[in-house]
């Protein structure tokens, strides 16, 4: 059962990569390395620099996620360490996917270190991850009222009463979050940990934070797209929630084809060279240099972490 638990994510994210490499051969078929190259070259700087202030509020965000997670267990760590840890957390599970070396196994080595037991660490990482679904429901809410025609685009049979029935009931869910915080349900108690209702003041920051990082990591998409067919920003939003949820969903690493083919059929008027370019940028902001500065950071900590328990060693050693 064991070999079936380690192989199952493996297999399940290559089987997303290749599902997602044959659609997209549908869809890019006869779109040529030069379109791509041209699309790349059309991007203005004024949108490769929007792109990356877009890139340094979703962080900022992120960061901002553990933060709360940390006051919720009460926890006082240095803003510095949070925000370090989490950038390297975030940019880490990313780009790997569902992998042994994941944002959590790098927040039980990095929190670990300021006092956290195993069993905080994980109640730290379930409230992150609470905090990313409810900006991502609250968000989609708010896109399926606003935009409720954008389900046609990947489900042309919805109509668009259920596209508004859907938002209602998603913000009646959330609303009913927010009372549980106030009334001070029970909580979720499970093998391993407990899960309380943060404080009121605590929901009502998520709620304000939590889509914060979502709106900017799509505006980092946004800034690149050409303006040619472009549907706004509110229906980019829609699309890039539907597409970032698909590849999280996949476990395949960074999403790798599964966000390209979702975002691609999510904009049938748009070129897809464009939208494939401006793919391209937010994969560079968002994922590839984010993750080269993580590994950093985790060689140096690690690094200093042996370097501690050395001079630990020897220090017992003296004494004896």
């Amino acid at each position: 059962m064991k070999l079936v638990r380690k192989f199952a994510w493996p297999v399940v994210g290559l089987t997303a990569i290749l599902f997602s490499v044959y659609g997209l051969y549908h869809e890019l078929h006869g779109l040529s390395a030069h379109d791509f190259v041209e699309s790349l070259k059309a991007v203005s700087l004024k949108g490769w620099m929007l792109s990356g202030c877009a890139t340094l509020a979703a962080y900022a965000a992120l960061a901002a996620y553990d933060h709360l997670a940390l006051e919720h267990l009460g926890h006082r760590i240095s803003l510095w360490f949070i925000t370090i840890c989490s950038f390297t957390a975030y940019a880490l599970s990313h780009t790997v996917g569902a992998s042994v070396f994941s944002g959590a196994v790098v927040r039980y080595r990095a929190y670990g270190s300021k006092g956290l037991s195993a069993g905080e660490t994980g109640v730290l990482v379930a409230f992150c991850s609470f905090t990313f679904l409810l900006g991502t429901l609250m968000l989609s809410a708010i896109v399926l009222l606003i935009e409720p025609e954008i389900t046609a685009r990947f489900a042309a049979f919805l109509p668009i009463g259920a596209s508004l029935s859907t938002g209602l009931v998603i913000l009646a869910l959330i609303t009913l979050y927010v009372v549980g915080s106030l009334v001070g349900f029970q909580p979720l108690k499970t093998r391993w940990f407990q899960l309380e209702y943060p404080k009121p003041s605590l929901a009502l920051r998520q709620l304000l934070i939590a889509p914060v990082e979502l709106i900017a990591a799509a505006a980092i998409i946004y800034f690149a797209l050409p303006e040619a067919g472009n549907p706004g920003y509110m229906v980019i939003l829609g699309v890039f929630l539907a597409s970032f949820s698909a590849a999280l969903l996949s476990h395949a690493p960074g999403g790798l084809g599964v966000l390209e083919l979702v975002f691609i059929a999510g904009l049938p008027e748009m070129d897809p060279a464009g939208v494939l370019a401006a793919l391209a940028i937010f994969r560079l902001f968002y994922l590839i240099v984010p993750f080269l500065f993580a590994l950093l950071v985790v060689i140096v900590f690690e690094h200093s972490q042996f370097l501690a328990g050395r001079q630990a060693g020897s220090g017992r050693k003296r004494d004896e």
